[in-house]
């Protein structure tokens, strides 16, 4: 067997049993929180790590669908930038949750969407390259996007600027993406050979960095974890829900062809939870962290999920078709 096959494989087994790697390590921090916590500082940069590896995805191809295809990539980005900031304000309000937690929700709302929704639309046989568009619209857009929505709707709870919220994503999202684009093209062009194994290996460096960065909120929120009220899970849950549905009823709404619903579904649906994670280690509190990486465990829960449902709906509609 070469190396290569040897690494794919490596990579595949890392990458096939993910929700296990990140609920084992979210166990043993809450048991064990002072071998975990102290990589709270290190989560800004584990998530340039995995917004690297997310440039290293891109195309030129992929960032021209923008252009090409305007109509349902604004409309996907649309319903997500509108949508999911106020199901989360709205909630806060309804469940009267503390400005701790409140944050925490109002962060994941407006937060761009993330590689996660790319992986569940091609899971669930969407359009991935409407997926990838509007991920990529959404994440460029996020310095200004996001800011604007978290002081708008949580400005008299927090004391940070729109400057320093947007020089933080910058930092973290927005540059990590377009080295990874970059540095794809010089090893398309001078070492194609390198360029492969990266896009074998940086999926499974980007579990690695996700495990971590839940682990370290789990273990800074060790004493109070079993102290977030059912209210607040039940918000997260609901929130994501909204999300989901309201991306599948606008794709419907505006007669997108199957495969783009559901790319549509899962992009509104599914948020970047390590920004607002990274974001609320960065200017807030732990406790703030605490539903937007719990988010990352229930994601990799319903995701699948629900990504399954779709492509056996779309089995299911092949297999009638075929005549018999």
């Amino acid at each position: 067997m070469s190396w290569q096959n040897r690494l794919e494989q490596v990579t595949s087994f890392i990458n096939k049993y993910f929700v296990v790697w990140v609920i084992a390590a979210s166990v043993l921090a809450l048991y064990q929180p002072g071998a975990f916590s102290w990589l709270g500082e290190y989560i800004s940069l584990l998530l340039g790590i995995v917004m690297l590896g997310m440039g290293l995805t891109l195309t030129p191809p992929d960032l021209k669908r923008i252009i090409e295809r305007p109509r349902d990539v604004f409309i996907g980005a649309l319903a997500q930038w509108l949508v999911m900031p106020l199901a989360a304000y709205l909630l806060v309000q309804a469940f009267s949750l503390p400005p701790e937690i409140g944050i925490g929700i109002i962060l994941l709302g407006a937060s761009p969407g993330g590689t996660s929704s790319n992986v569940m639309t091609y899971l669930s046989k969407g359009d991935v390259a409407l997926s990838i568009a509007i991920t990529s619209l959404t994440t460029i857009a996020a310095p200004i996007i996001m800011p604007a929505w978290v002081l708008f709707l949580a400005g008299s709870e927090i004391q940070v600027t729109f400057a320093q919220l947007s020089e933080e994503i910058l930092l973290i999202v927005l540059l990590p993406v377009i080295s990874g684009i970059v540095i794809r093209q010089l090893l398309d062009r001078r070492a194609p050979n390198v360029a492969e194994a990266s896009l074998t290996v940086f999926p499974s460096i980007s579990v690695a960095a996700i495990v971590v960065i839940v682990s370290a909120v789990v273990g800074l929120n060790a004493e109070t974890i079993f102290g977030v009220s059912l209210l607040a899970l039940a918000a997260m849950v609901i929130h994501n829900t909204i999300g989901l549905a309201s991306g599948y009823a606008v794709g419907r709404a505006a007669n997108m062809p199957t495969d783009r619903v559901r790319a549509c579904t899962f992009e509104v649906g599914l948020q970047n939870s390590g920004l607002a994670t990274a974001l609320a280690v960065t200017f807030f509190t732990p406790l703030s962290s605490l539903l937007p990486a719990l988010f990352s465990v229930w994601m990799l829960i319903v995701g699948p999920l629900l990504a399954t449902y779709f492509a056996r709906k779309s089995d299911d509609a092949e297999e009638s078709a075929v005549p018999t």
